[in-house]
């Protein structure tokens, strides 16, 4: 019987984790964070009064079976002077599916058939969320989007109301062997899934192992001048102190003309792996060239370069 991983997190970095780890022999189960409005997803959030699904989308197009095509299909957003300017595919037929079934869970399902997906995609909670933020300043944010773009140090992440966690996601996360806290934006795609506390007691209780994919580059608005240590702090505020087992880390140097390109189109740069630092964390750090350079040059984590380290990782000592 395969080993059950469970992956917490959302966005691009959730994604590009589950392709790679999708060619392993594991029972792969992803909670999706649901808070996300902007674009596409914000304005069907609002027209239809339900929960974000871009991420649940990319995560679904990471963990099928089917031809390219039909992953372009799902990904193509339509480019007109009408309302439909921006949507995504997926997003209208998952929008669609969640008519039909009446909950996004069930959806997910029909889906999970119709594209032979490897594994479990779950959203974090079926309500639709309001992510909130006070920053260092004392300055309230609303909304996923705000916080991001408003590029303030942020003291608390927490939500508008308190959500109703889907059931599964409790169940998942007890019966693991090892949770995974993907790479992504830290207090909008990761938290989200951890600021509940029968969430957060779910994992202090789980006897899985914890493992934390570090992002390779800072993301302005969230984690600016933060080295490995910053993000492992940050986790334990919520979670408790030194839940952590392991953490995977980038050891590859970042060209300086890509250094350079981050810097003043994104105001972000490499994340240091403060090794001193992190000793006191009673932390395993697990190093590789983990970077992958897209045809954007924008930095990305190899997916199967990070996937064979956790699943190594999850097979040690058998």
């Amino acid at each position: 019987m395969n080993k059950k991983i469970v992956v917490l997190g959302g966005g691009t970095g959730q994604s590009t984790l589950l392709r790679g780890l999708k060619q392993f022999p594991v029972d792969i189960t992803a909670i999706v964070s649901v808070s996300d409005d902007g674009s596409s997803t914000g304005r069907l959030r609002e027209e239809f009064n339900i929960p974000a699904i871009g991420d649940l989308r990319n995560v679904m197009v990471s963990l099928s079976s089917v031809e390219p095509i039909l992953e372009q299909l799902l990904q193509y957003r339509f480019k007109t002077s009408s309302d439909l300017n921006g949507h995504a595919v997926g997003n209208l037929l998952l929008a669609s599916m969640l008519d039909i079934t009446g909950n996004i869970v069930d959806a997910m399902e029909c889906f999970s058939k119709i594209l032979n997906i490897k594994g479990k995609i779950l959203p974090f909670t079926e309500d639709k969320t309001t992510l909130m933020a006070e920053t260092s300043e004392g300055e309230i944010l609303e909304g996923e989007s705000k916080i991001t773009k408003a590029g303030k140090v942020i003291k608390k992440i927490y939500f508008k109301e308190e959500p109703k966690i889907v059931p599964e996601v409790i169940e998942e996360i007890m019966n693991a062997d090892l949770i995974v806290f993907s790479t992504g934006s830290l207090y909008t795609s990761i938290l989200p899934n951890m600021i509940c506390e029968n969430v957060k007691e779910a994992i202090r209780k789980s006897t899985a192992k914890k493992l934390y994919v570090c992002n390779i580059m800072t993301e302005h608005g969230e984690t600016d001048n933060f080295k490995v240590s910053d993000y492992i702090k940050v986790l334990n505020k919520y979670i408790g102190q030194n839940f952590l087992d392991a953490v995977i880390v980038n050891s590859k140097y970042i060209d300086i003309d890509i250094q350079d390109r981050y810097k003043k189109l994104e105001k972000s740069e490499p994340v240091a792996v403060d090794k001193k630092e992190l000793n006191k964390f009673n932390i395993e750090v697990i190093e590789d060239n983990l970077v992958s350079i897209n045809e954007n040059q924008q930095v990305r984590h190899n997916s199967m370069k990070t996937a064979f380290l956790i699943f190594s990782y999850l097979i040690r000592g058998e």
